[in-house]
């Protein structure tokens, strides 16, 4: 019985390797209840990244103390000087051979230097800090001499996958509970550090937006980023658990959402136009040569020339220069004339032709998906949607990029009560989700970035939200005092950012809700409200957060919303296939989309959309 009992706890304690590779992810290891300890003497293989490493030559086992994160000043290894000469050993060579003049004869400084460059390095054991993504903890991993050269483990974001027994540290100090002592190194993909980004010193979150395909290897973004993969799950769980089907939306549309002029336009007419101007280039170029080219050469002949009668040279030195410098003016007006006889190509796609391009009528990246799945909500009830939204706005924004992910939800047979009950539901079903399922990530991110960040999602959890009419809203603002803020706010204006948020964070001090707003600051297919002058519309704001939902009931009146389109002024054609949702069949429904990157950056504290997006794009950047 007692062999059979002893079986059972080994088995209970025995490491799985992940399913699809032979390694075991270190949060199997590191993030255990019983802290690791009954897990001594287990062999398994691990792969990750370094992010700190010591070696040393002798005496007791040194610890690592504190977490090393990628990008931060690494700590310096002992190298010896005998490991610097074999590191030099072909120019050290060549001195052996001129001091030695070549092969042959009783030399003895070439002898005594040929038996350094042959001595083997004393042995050494080095210590890594290994981390594989899979957790904010890093193992301490030991590594003999004898197994690989420490020149090649020691640099910040070398690679490796190791396997050997675990352990306890060799002394007892610092956090670390168990280490892994290696017998066999199978892979060891190293660093050119010289040019590795994260090898210097601990790079500032806007400079590592340069690097974004290397900046995952930084703890920060590591834990921004495994929150970010919980709160999607938490997303779609919420949804499946209540009954919505997901739809997925398309990207490319011909309608728009939110009656915004700030759009993508998906065509392909400049580029034909472009061909058809010039077959091979579709900038003026001469023999392969640009015009800022010429023109930069144009800029240096003049400093040449100039540079020529200044220094007395002879007449015919200066009589070439000016030549050439004649030939390369000829050569640049030759070019501006073919640009300025090019057809303009920044005319707006509305007025093309649309039978001349890939689509029939005039395209544009979705900026919302909401009214599309309106569709699916009137056959299949209630639906939610999540995939990327496009605004294309000039300039950087600490809250915008051109590319940001929604959550849209729509909900059939529902009024706007009942859209605002379900966003409440959400929200907090988010927080609370990331503080059950990111403890460790939340633990980082307090120390790191935001302290309070814990305490902030757990008293969303619990907290009651202030429910307010846009009017209600404008009459607390003009009581304002503080400078800082408009507060002449002329009733039909919307409201700013900076209005949201001051009503979130000092005048209410907690969630706010604002409804009913006026029908000019919504789009068109807001539902009327019986007042003719707003619509059933709604913002959640949160402090220090901002507007994280917008939802409304949406009309199902054929007759009103066909009279909304007329009133703004827009191509009835277009809409069409939405108003025969009302033609046959019509229900009311509501719904609201959730800002997803700002979700993410309400949890992680964070201030910047751009270090929440993995690959972010902004006005001018898109290098990926």
């Amino acid at each position: 019985m007692e062999s059979k009992q002893t079986a059972a706890a080994a088995s209970t304690t025995r490491l799985s390797p992940f399913k699809y590779s032979k390694r075991v992810l270190l949060k199997s290891i590191l993030e255990r209840r019983d802290g690791s300890l009954e897990l001594i003497g287990e062999r398994v293989v691990i792969g990750g990244w370094v992010k700190s490493s010591k070696e040393v030559r002798k005496g007791p086992v040194p610890r690592i103390d504190g977490d090393h994160v990628p990008g931060e000043p690494e700590p310096r290894s002992e190298v010896s000087c005998v490991e610097i000469l074999q590191s030099r050993i072909p120019f050290l060579r060549t001195i052996v051979k001129v001091l030695g003049g070549g092969s042959g004869g009783n030399y003895p400084l070439k002898d005594k230097l040929e038996a350094a460059l042959h001595k083997p390095p004393p042995p050494s054991t080095v210590f890594l800090k290994v981390g594989d993504g899979s957790c904010v903890a890093s193992l301490q991993v030991v590594v003999e001499s004898s197994l690989a050269p420490p020149g090649q483990l020691l640099h910040t974001g070398t690679c490796v996958i190791v396997e050997g027994l675990l352990q306890k540290p060799s002394v007892l100090q610092g956090k670390h509970v168990i280490e892994l002592k290696v017998d066999q190194v199978h892979h060891i993909g190293i660093v050119e550090y010289s040019t590795y980004p994260l090898s210097k010193k601990r790079v500032p979150l806007d400079k590592l937006r340069e690097f974004c395909h290397i900046r995952p290897r930084t703890t920060t973004v590591q834990s921004v980023m495994r929150i970010r993969n919980a709160l999607e799950f938490a997303a779609h769980t919420f949804c499946q658990n209540n009954g919505f089907l997901s739809v997925q939306v398309p990207i490319i549309t011909t309608t728009d959402g939110k009656g915004s002029s700030e759009k993508f336009h998906v065509t392909s007419l400049f580029t034909e136009a472009g061909e058809k101007e010039e077959p091979k280039k579709a900038v003026a170029e001469i023999d392969g040569v640009s015009l800022d080219a010429i023109k930069a050469a144009v800029k240096e002949k003049s400093n040449l020339l100039e540079e020529l009668k200044r220094t007395d040279s002879n007449k015919e030195a200066v009589a070439a220069a000016m030549q050439d410098l004649n030939k390369t003016n000829e050569l640049a007006s030759q070019l501006e004339a073919r640009e300025k006889s090019k057809p303009k190509t920044s005319q707006k796609v509305d007025n093309v032709k649309s039978s001349e391009g890939y689509f029939s009528s005039p395209t544009y990246l979705t900026t919302s998906g909401r009214m599309h799945l309106e569709s699916y909500a009137c056959a299949l009830g209630n639906v939610y949607s999540f995939g990327p939204r496009f605004r294309a706005e000039k300039g950087e924004f600490p809250k915008h990029a051109a590319e940001m992910w929604m959550l849209e939800v729509e909900l059939a047979f529902s009024e706007l009560e009942e859209a605002i009950n379900c966003a409440d539901d959400l929200f907090k079903f988010l927080c609370k989700w990331v503080v059950e399922n990111c403890s460790e990530d939340m633990k980082f991110v307090s120390q790191r970035i935001y302290k309070t960040g814990i305490d902030r999602l757990q008293s969303m959890i619990s907290s009651s939200f202030e429910r307010v009419s846009y009017s209600g809203a404008l009459d607390a603002l003009k009581k304002v005092t503080d400078k800082k803020i408009e507060t002449k706010i002329e009733w039909g204006a919307a409201l700013t950012e900076a209005d949201l948020s001051y009503l979130a964070d000092e005048i209410y001090k907690k969630p706010v809700i604002i409804y009913n707003y006026p029908k000019e600051t919504k789009p068109f297919y807001v539902r009327l409200n019986d007042d003719g002058k707003t619509v059933a519309a709604f913002d959640m704001v949160v402090p220090k957060a901002g507007r994280l939902f917008s939802g409304s009931q949406n009309e199902e009146r054929i007759n009103i919303l066909t009279a909304r389109i007329k009133e703004l002024g827009l191509a009835a054609q277009q809409y069409e296939w939405y108003l025969d949702l009302r033609r046959h069949g019509t229900v009311k429904h509501s719904g609201f989309n959730l800002e997803f990157d700002h979700m993410v950056l309400f949890a992680t504290g964070l201030n910047d959309v751009r270090d929440v997006i993995p690959f972010p794009r902004s006005h001018g950047k898109a290098n990926y």
